[in-house]
């Protein structure tokens, strides 16, 4: 089975069978892919936000905390079933979303 695509702000996002997801830019400046293997999108899993590992837990929720000024060992110490390496990825895909180009038009 092939997998299935969409694309949303110059982000292409590929969703394969199991789930995890590939991230192409189409309209950033340095283009270039990024693989998830931790970082899931199911559309029965909170209204098909990424999410990390399948659990209902989104990413944007993992980056808020950390932006909140929440370190890492408190993270895995709050949530114990997220690891390490969630926290890892989150960042470097909050990373390659920031590398898109945003342009604001005057109203």
């Amino acid at each position: 089975m092939g997998d299935r695509g969409c694309q949303s702000d110059g982000i292409l996002v590929h969703l394969f069978p199991s789930a995890t997801c590939e991230l192409v830019s189409v309209g950033g400046r340095k283009g270039g892919t990024m693989k998830c293997e931790r970082i899931t999108i199911h559309p029965e899993v909170c209204t098909g936000k990424p999410c990390i590992r399948g659990l209902r837990f989104p990413v944007s929720r993992l980056l808020g905390l950390l932006a909140a000024g929440e370190t890492k060992e408190s993270i895995l110490k709050a949530y114990p079933y997220l690891e390490a390496g969630d926290i890892g990825e989150a960042l470097q895909y909050a990373a390659f979303l920031s590398e898109e180009e945003t342009v604001e038009l005057a109203r």
